[in-house]
């Protein structure tokens, strides 16, 4: 499933940098540009919580 243009327009990292966001529909995920959190899409739906993001490779 792929998401609205318009929406990934608008959409940002939630934390306080409010960075935009990459999106991979083979993985269904949106990576923050400046950070490197990954967010996923379940079902279409972005799920923006940052307790559920999954960080960038080799970072603990």
């Amino acid at each position: 499933m792929s998401l609205d243009t318009q929406l990934l327009e608008i959409l940002a990292c939630p934390d306080t940098h409010h960075a935009p966001l990459d999106y991979d529909a083979a993985a269904e995920t949106l990576t923050c540009t400046e950070c490197g959190r990954i967010f996923e899409v379940r079902d279409g739906i972005p799920v923006l919580l940052l307790d559920e993001a999954r960080s960038p490779e080799g970072e603990k």
